[in-house]
């Protein structure tokens, strides 16, 4: 299975989803970019007092992560697409057309592979998340794309460290997003998704 190509280390500690042989595009078309994931996801740990800090716009969670892929030279990008379309018919005469393909910006991209952390987000941030992978797929911009979120499996300690409330079903955490990826959201784009679970939890 192309599971068994992470390492056992981050099998055991994180929820897993692989969708259109995304673990081979990244293992052997991105060689630097799938080093640079396993080292981000190997050294990454869930510590008891970034739970419970309240984020604002970006959970101390979710910046950790950032600064992790930051190290490794991946950068939060925007994509401008913008398309013109010259008609010319038979009779000489001729029309231009622009169009605007909108897409969001990714929280982290390095040669053509992206990534999205959705830590604790509303779970529409998945539909959002996906679609903009299958335009820049589309338009030859990435080869992957890979979703960092939350296991459903941490609710248990959440709710003993009293953040249930905070961390509710319509939030971003791998149950939402399994049934998204599965339904084809991400058109042809490859996607792989990691759900954080209890076993990265440190009492720090």
């Amino acid at each position: 299975m192309s599971l068994d190509m992470i390492p056992k280390d981050i099998r055991e500690k994180y929820e897993i989803i692989e969708w259109r042989n995304a673990i081979a595009v990244l293992k052997y078309d991105h060689p630097e970019e799938w080093k640079d994931l396993m080292l981000v996801l190997s050294n990454f740990k869930l510590p008891k007092k970034d739970i419970l800090t309240p984020g604002g716009n970006k959970s101390p969670i979710a910046k950790n992560i950032n600064g992790m892929f930051a190290k490794y030279g991946w950068h939060e990008t925007a994509f401008d697409i913008h398309i013109i379309v010259n008609i010319k018919p038979k009779d000489g005469s001729e029309e231009q057309k622009d169009y605007d393909i909108p897409t969001h910006h990714v929280d982290y991209y390095k040669n053509k592979v992206a990534v999205e952390t959705e830590w604790n987000n509303k779970d529409p941030f998945f539909d959002r998340d996906l679609n903009n992978f299958r335009i820049l797929h589309e338009y030859g911009l990435i080869d992957v794309g890979i979703i960092i979120t939350r296991s459903w499996k941490l609710e248990g300690l959440l709710r003993k460290l009293g953040k249930g409330a905070s961390y509710g079903m319509s939030t971003t955490h791998m149950d939402k997003l399994k049934p998204r990826i599965f339904s084809n959201s991400s058109g042809g784009c490859p996607v792989l998704a990691f759900g954080i679970t209890p076993k990265l939890y440190v009492e720090r």
